[in-house]
């Protein structure tokens, strides 16, 4: 994957995800940004917390694990985010969204611009579009010679076409799950096509050059220049799913980087995510040793 700068700009909500176990921090950008870190690449998380404790325990979570707090940004109006997550007899998450909060608000500034122009790599999640602000916002960035790569996440009632579709038309890489590939075939009306026809047809629709969808534990398929890749994904003990996806993101992105090839770059990833799901939370302690012998095992 050619990029024209090794650095990665995560742009989005960072939250508290409220489990029945207790607080988290959480917001798919930011885990992406984490899981990057962790595996060892140069990503920063754009973001907005509230003047308040919650969003003081964020920044010093995000500090303690090493990931620059340079661009979040503070609003003394608005709360910082919180997101009460509830699982299921499999332990599948399911979230209940409040709003409006701080990450409803990031504004264009400078320092933003600035990182966005030094960046190769912009990762933002759908759901940022749902305010009219932080959408500004992130449009600006959208421009010529970032690679944007947008990983849709439909949570009700910001799971509607007009929110979402000004993003895919910019993407160059889109990452969704399955139950969200089935929206978009009803959007469309393109129910009567298989995966593979579907993936095709969405890459033509929107430019795009890569599109990823996840399953669980199904694994996930990758359509790349053409030709889809499927990997059936790897057993492990799940814990909670919280964060699954965006282990998996940062593992294929990481893998796309280092020149790997699309079914070495899809196993990573798959491995990524399941690590992830044997663990608590969005972003567990980090072993890329266990994450690499679960290709081996």
């Amino acid at each position: 994957m050619k990029v024209r700068s090794n650095k990665i700009l995560c742009f989005g909500e960072v939250l508290w995800d409220r489990l029945p176990s207790g607080a988290k921090p959480g917001g798919a950008p930011m885990n992406v940004a984490l899981h990057l870190n962790a595996i060892g690449k140069d990503a920063v998380i754009a973001s907005r917390i509230g003047a308040d404790q919650p969003g003081e325990e964020l920044k010093v979570f995000l500090k303690q694990s090493g990931l620059s707090c340079e661009l979040i940004q503070l609003d003394d109006e608005l709360p910082t985010s919180e997101v009460l997550v509830h699982l299921d007899e499999k332990n599948n998450a399911s979230y209940e969204i409040c709003e409006p909060v701080a990450w409803d608000n990031i504004e264009r500034t400078p320092l933003l611009e600035d990182a966005a122009n030094q960046a190769g790599l912009l990762i933002l999640g759908s759901l940022a579009s749902r305010n009219e602000t932080t959408r500004n916002t992130l449009m600006s960035l959208l421009q010529p010679g970032i690679l944007k790569l947008i990983d849709v996440n439909l949570r009700n009632p910001y799971d509607r076409k007009e929110l979402v579709e000004p993003l895919l038309q910019k993407a160059d890489i889109i990452k969704l799950n399955d139950d969200e590939l089935k929206v978009f075939a009803n959007w469309f009306d393109q129910l009567h096509l298989n995966e593979e026809e579907l993936l095709t047809w969405l890459a033509q629709h929107y430019g795009t050059q890569l599109i990823c969808v996840t399953k669980g534990a199904d694994g996930a398929t990758l359509w790349a220049e053409g030709d889809c890749y499927q990997h059936p994904g790897y057993r492990v003990e799940t814990v909670d799913t919280v964060g699954a996806g965006d282990g998996f993101l940062a593992g294929l992105v990481s893998a796309l980087l280092d020149g790997e090839d699309y079914p070495t770059a899809l196993a990573f990833a798959c491995a990524t995510g399941a690590f992830v799901a044997s663990k608590s939370g969005a972003t567990p302690a980090y072993d890329l040793d266990e994450v690499r012998s679960l290709m081996t095992s």
